[in-house]
């Protein structure tokens, strides 16, 4: 029996592969490193570099599956509305006013925030790369003579000023970069514009976006989206801190560094039909959030927060994550796997998925350094206060839930308290 294809005859489509089930999604994604068994016999020098392939290490929660049924559901909507079969499909690509008014839906756009290390922009790329190809070449396409290139998905950071104009340079290198990983033949397109004397960032991000319509972009991300602000500074947000966390009226506002910027995705929701994934840290999309207008379309594909894991009474911490790290360990005598030990590396790292992977490699990097050959608790409290010394304070401004400590920090605490509360509604278990 034929599997029913709710896209069948999509040529934009059919290149995406089928359509995952949950089970063999978290399949693809799920990646658990594992010690070679003949690894702990080696010299300490070299389990040091085998400790690195920790860093791989991916657990697959349920928000990660949530984000991927989004990011699916919204390409594949995305080329539904743009099947080179129609003629307003081609309208749109040519920017045809005639053949553009068949009625559709915008294309879908999400929203992921979540603390730095939370895994936001690993989660998003690993689904991303579970595509059989980020750029597809047809031997023929309709109504166009010759192959035709079909790049499914686009992931950028916005630059640190925030402005157009850097927006703009960094698509274009993006672009011609991997089209050319994609066909050796491939001309840069964007050169002359990208090196000419005075440069237009609304007129550019014009240029790009033709470009990425004509070859049918699938889903752009814009990562780090807190660029795009201004960011108070730190005297500022400590006098901040001084008054009542539910005085609305004292919060400091995020300035928009370019206005045109925000526009410029605006329209790209609206008309493009491209697919929009927005991701940051929580004082970003906050920012972003504040204007209803593009609060309510950037949504409409999803919201998503990658949180921190909430201590040992989370599962997904003490079930999966937890023995995937542990069973990890590049010494003789291994370190006992103990409730207590979880809420060690809780307290050390409030949660953060990236802290504990670092934590777990600096404190085998300690206990290499004495003679015995094994691994302790101690190992990891001194790893916490050397390697990871400089982001002890964020970890326990985090831990403590308090806005005035978050606020030191400001990719930390959103301003809009009551909106934003569950975004830290799992903290850690005050026994930690």
């Amino acid at each position: 029996m034929t599997e029913f294809n709710p896209y069948a005859g999509n040529i934009l489509v059919d290149g995406l592969g089928p359509i995952l089930s949950r089970f063999d999604r978290q399949r693809r994604l799920m990646m658990i490193p594992t010690m070679p068994k003949d690894a702990i016999g080696a010299p300490r020098h070299l389990r040091l570099h085998v400790l690195a392939r920790l860093r791989d290490l991916h657990i697959v929660r349920r928000e990660d599956l949530r984000v991927a049924d989004s990011i699916d559901l919204a390409i594949r909507e995305s080329y539904r509305y743009r099947d080179p079969r129609l003629a307003a499909t081609w309208g749109l690509v040519s920017a045809e006013p005639m053949l553009m008014q068949a009625p559709r839906a915008p294309a879908q756009s999400m929203v992921i925030s979540g603390h730095s290390g939370t895994g936001k922009t690993d989660t998003v790329l690993r689904i991303l790369h579970s595509y059989p190809a980020q750029v597809i070449k047809h031997m023929s396409f309709p109504r166009l003579e010759g192959p035709h290139f079909q790049m499914t998905w686009l992931c950028v950071d916005v630059p640190p000023n925030g402005k157009a104009e850097s927006l703009a340079d960094v698509l274009m290198q993006a672009w011609d970069d991997t089209m050319t990983r994609a066909n050796a033949e491939h001309v840069p397109r964007f050169w002359r514009t990208r090196e000419a004397g005075r440069r237009d960032g609304a007129r550019m991000l014009e240029e790009w976006r033709q470009v990425a319509t004509s070859h049918f972009l699938g889903v752009l991300v814009l990562d780090e989206v807190q660029n795009l602000f201004n960011l108070p500074a730190l005297k500022a947000r400590s006098r901040r801190g001084r008054v009542d966390a539910s005085d609305d009226s004292a919060c400091l506002e995020l300035s928009i560094v370019e206005d045109q910027v925000l526009r410029w995705i605006l329209t790209l929701m609206n008309t493009w039909g491209i697919a929009l994934i927005l991701i940051g840290t929580p004082d970003g999309v906050q920012g972003l959030m504040r204007r209803l207008a593009f609060a309510e379309r950037a949504v409409t594909g999803g919201y998503h927060c990658m949180r921190v894991f909430g201590g040992m009474q989370d599962e997904e911490f003490s079930d999966y994550f937890l023995p995937s790290l542990t069973a990890f360990q590049g010494v003789a005598k291994p370190l006992h796997v103990s409730p207590e030990l979880g809420a060690l590396l809780m307290e050390l790292t409030a949660g953060i998925p990236r802290l504990l992977v670092a934590l777990w490699v600096a404190a085998h990097r300690v206990a290499y350094e004495h003679k015995a050959d094994t691994l302790t608790e101690a190992d990891i409290r001194k790893a916490a206060g050397t390697y990871l010394a400089p982001v002890m304070p964020a970890v326990a401004a985090l831990r403590s839930n308090d806005p005035r400590q978050m606020r030191r920090y400001e990719d930390l605490l959103p301003r809009d308290w009551d909106v934003w509360s569950d975004l830290f509604a799992q903290q850690v278990s005050a026994q930690v």
